[in-house]
C-alpha cells in the first residue's frame, strides 16, 4: 500500500474490487446477525398444559374417550 517514501499509492482496480467484495460480505453478515437476533427476541416460550393442551380427551370418532398426550 505504501512506497519507499511512506506515501500511499493509488489502489489498483483489483484491490478496489476486493475491497468492495469484503465490504459487501461484512454488510450481509451484519444484516443476517441482526435478523437472527430479532427472531430470538420475538420468539415466545410455550407453556405446556396451558389452555387445555395437556391430557386432551378425544370427543368424536373411533378413539372417543381416549386421552391424548
Amino acid at each position: 500500500m505504501y512506497n519507499k517514501n511512506g506515501k500511499g499509492k493509488h489502489m489498483s482496480t483489483r484491490e478496489k474490487a476486493n475491497k468492495g467484495k469484503v465490504l459487501n460480505y461484512i454488510q450481509e453478515q451484519w444484516e443476517a446477525a441482526k435478523e437472527m437476533k430479532l427472531f430470538q427476541m420475538l420468539r415466545k416460550e410455550v407453556e405446556i398444559g396451558k389452555n387445555g393442551t395437556q391430557r386432551y380427551v378425544i370427543k368424536k370418532g373411533p378413539n372417543k374417550g381416549k386421552i391424548v398426550g
